[in-house]
């Protein structure tokens, strides 16, 4: 199932360079010599990278009363002038997106099989959680608190503190793993839009070590964890791989 279409674009996305990052909302971008603002589809924070000077891609909303026409969809480690940029996709909500359609696809077949339908955004306890798919419930979680991948020299890079938002995961992977009991599957699926070869913790939090004995307690009642990598492309996005990472996350976030 490598490298499987899971959308195209019906019309390119646009190239641009990011002249700085002017709020957790917004870019501005030189598009076409002229500078415009764009809206920043991630709040947090993306790796620990300056992306003043960065190449970016973005869609064009069909909306003329919006204040933002276009939307950052990824960013690159690459020169200006590369020919064959690889791209970063930093759209968190497009994320589930993708996902959907490649559950709705039938392209993960080894993560979950056998089902008839695909739910977005289904309650359970005090969590909304991302999908039902047959009776496993996916959490999807798009880390972009740093980007693994090698930074060429050209990359100026950020000082970053500690990672200190953790409530809301520790809250969703305590209901997945309460969904178990009521004989549902349970997943928490990791999502990169760039070819990640191997999730790594590489952020500490304020909390580390009560986020690893809750992991623990949760993959210790029947949850599995997995990585999946998608590519993004001016002319879609494509499906490389995914992977059980279960027995290893617990090491990763150490």
């Amino acid at each position: 199932m490598e490298n499987k279409t899971v959308l195209k674009y019906d019309e390119p996305l646009v190239e641009g360079i990011i002249e700085r990052r002017k709020s957790q909302f917004t870019m501005d971008v030189i598009i076409n010599n002229e500078v415009v603002r764009c809206h920043c589809p991630t709040t947090g924070r993306i790796g620990n990278i300056d992306l003043s000077g960065i190449p970016c891609l973005l869609s064009k909303s069909n909306d003329p009363k919006r204040k933002t026409p276009y939307t950052v969809e990824a960013v690159t480690l690459d020169l200006p002038e590369s020919k064959d940029k690889s791209w970063i996709g930093i759209n968190q909500n497009a994320a589930n997106r993708y996902v959907e359609k490649a559950l709705k696809e039938g392209l993960l077949p080894d993560m979950v099989h056998g089902y008839d339908s695909v739910l977005r955004e289904q309650v359970l306890g005090v969590s909304k959680l991302d999908f039902l798919v047959g009776n496993t419930y996916i959490e999807v979680k798009t880390p972009l608190q740093s980007i693994q991948l090698p930074y060429p020299k050209h990359i100026n890079i950020k000082k970053i503190g500690k990672f200190s938002s953790t409530e809301r995961f520790i809250k969703h992977i305590n209901e997945l793993a309460g969904s178990i009991a009521n004989n549902k599957g349970a997943i928490l699926l990791v999502c990169f839009i760039y070819d990640n070869p191997g999730f790594e913790v590489e952020v500490r939090s304020t909390n580390s070590d009560f986020v690893e004995s809750e992991v623990q307690k949760v993959i210790s009642k029947g949850i599995e964890i997995w990585q999946i990598n998608f590519s993004i492309s001016p002319d879609g996005v494509k499906l490389l791989k995914y992977l059980n990472i279960t027995n290893n996350f617990t090491k990763k976030i150490r």
